[in-house]
């Protein structure tokens, strides 16, 4: 979209709960990037004060906040824009955080939340951004049926050439990629692995959100048997992401909800097939042969597809891989994207 605006990206200088920031960037100053304008606000440079003169500053037609729940990167915003301290435009994209399977987590909290923007009649000053059908549901259901929503896809990753990997019979690499918190269900896998016979090695891509959660995962990977190997990495640059992807035979995410799911479609964009829950906008993979969208309830279902995947040979897994592939690059010819995003910020 640089070649019809001028974009700003405001943004913090360090990934959630970290104490340093990125390598090689400038902190406190805008920058040029490829044709945008970035900031990497230090934590000492993230207050109201700061992010109001920003705004006024650049004065832009647009702002887009990229989040539902972040103080300064949405909450203040939304207030700003309500106390009249801006004129720009707010386009709001939940991310999936509307999601009763999100919600349920420190409800209470949001639920105040939710009733403080309704009562200072926020939700009708704005646009709000969803990805996916049921996210403009998720929306509707808790601001209203009135509520302004566009549906629009997130622009997908620009695809590669298909790399392929070598399949044994008996044997599966399997690659999970998500924050350690009880929404994306690392646990639910960890539980059906146990009923799988083969050679299974499991890499999980993650941060640690949730230190009791990680340890009740813990619990689970010190049952398993000599067969199954499972290394966590956290911290991996995105860049080096789809390398890992590629060294994997499948991708699995049972995911309470995801509006849209970057690593599910970035591990089909790289041909490999995905086995996640109904609860992402992925739907009909079994179709294409791009991968399985399963019930969460039907822990069987699960089980069933990681023993098939597991007892493929080179041939039969390589016809799934193509699949996904093929599933994805539909994906990105059909869409319109562009187009699309030029009527949301008109």
């Amino acid at each position: 979209m640089k070649e019809d605006y001028a974009i700003y990206v405001f943004t913090g200088d360090r990934d959630l709960g970290d104490q340093w920031p990125y390598e090689g960037i400038e902190a406190n100053r805008w920058i040029d990037r490829e044709g945008i304008k970035l900031y990497y606000a230090s934590p000492g440079g993230l207050n109201w004060e700061s992010i109001l003169v920003h705004i006024r500053e650049i004065k832009p037609d647009y702002i887009y906040l990229n989040s539902m729940f972040s103080r300064y990167f949405t909450i203040y915003p939304l207030l700003m824009q309500r106390f009249g301290l801006f004129h720009a435009k707010l386009v709001l994209a939940p991310r999936g955080m509307l999601k009763s399977t999100a919600v349920q987590f420190k409800s209470g909290k949001k639920s105040v939340f939710f009733q403080l923007l309704k009562l200072m009649n926020i939700p009708r000053r704005i646009i709000f951004h969803a990805t996916e059908i049921l996210e403009v549901a998720d929306i509707r259901s808790r601001f209203g049926d009135s509520t302004h929503v566009k549906e629009i896809s997130n622009f997908p990753p620009i695809q590669k050439p298909l790399q392929n990997i070598a399949k044994k019979e008996g044997e599966l690499s399997i690659i999970f990629i998500g924050r350690l918190h009880p929404i994306k269900n690392l646990d639910y896998l960890l539980s059906i692995l146990l009923h799988v016979s083969a050679k299974i090695k499991l890499t999980i891509i993650a941060t640690i959100e949730d230190e009791a959660y990680w340890g009740k995962c813990r619990a689970i990977i010190d049952n398993f048997s000599e067969n199954i190997e499972v290394g966590l990495q956290q911290d991996v640059p995105h860049q080096q992401i789809e390398q890992v992807i590629n060294d994997h035979h499948l991708f699995v995410l049972p995911t309470l909800g995801e509006n849209f799911g970057h690593a599910i479609f970035e591990a089909l964009s790289a041909g490999r097939p995905v086995l996640i829950s109904d609860q992402t906008p992925w739907h009909n993979l079994l179709e294409y042969h791009a991968g399985w969208d399963l019930a969460l309830s039907d822990t069987h279902a699960f089980v069933q597809v990681l023993q098939q995947v597991a007892d493929m040979d080179d041939v039969a897994y390589q016809q799934w891989s193509i699949g996904a592939w093929q599933y994805a690059k539909k994906f990105s010819e059909s869409s319109n994207l562009k187009e699309k995003y030029k009527e949301l910020f008109s």
